[in-house]
């Protein structure tokens, strides 16, 4: 692989939404910045979603990546919660959409399962890899971490960037089998 690719990692909340940019060049990956968009708990769901959207606007703008990778939603026993976080992911994609960036989609499962090993890996464990794999000083915030295991996850394998190649496989137990 030629060159140097900046991926943006976005794991999407209504309250909290997780940005981790890192870069790539070969297989060397190295950690540029991440942070949280955090939203007014009282404000309308319109000035919500507003924020998450200028935000991931303006880390696009201030950090220029070539792909973004965004975590999918994942089914909660609350059908509200989950429309309502699809919506904060919408927000989030249509930032990237609007500066016409590629954007791939990973469910929870596969992110774990690219940083840790595991695809049922706890929190702790994600942000405790990506702190090793970006020979970070201290884990990044649950949220943060989060994203940059998105972006990790789409170095290593998604769209093409990775060396595994994932074509005619699916995940069962946290595993690729085919």
């Amino acid at each position: 692989m030629t060159g140097v690719i900046r991926i943006l990692g976005i794991d999407p909340g209504l309250r909290v939404t997780g940005f981790g940019m890192i870069e790539k060049s070969g297989t060397v990956l190295r950690y540029l910045t991440s942070g949280c968009i955090r939203t007014d708990a009282d404000a309308e769901l319109p000035a919500r979603l507003r924020t998450v959207l200028n935000g991931i606007r303006q880390v696009i703008e201030e950090n220029h990546p070539g792909h973004v990778a965004v975590e999918k939603v994942f089914v909660n026993v609350n059908p509200q919660s989950t429309l309502l976080l699809g919506q904060a992911r919408g927000a989030a994609i249509c930032a990237a959409v609007f500066h016409e960036l590629p954007v791939a989609e990973y469910t929870a499962l596969q992110v774990k399962q690219a940083v840790v090993g595991n695809g049922h890996a706890r929190k702790e464990q994600v942000q405790d890899m990506v702190k090793r794999l970006l020979n970070l000083p201290g884990a990044p915030s649950a949220d943060a971490a989060d994203a940059l295991a998105c972006a990790i996850c789409h170095a290593h394998g998604g769209m093409g960037l990775g060396s595994i190649a994932t074509a005619g496989y699916r995940v069962r137990r946290g595993r690729l089998i085919r």
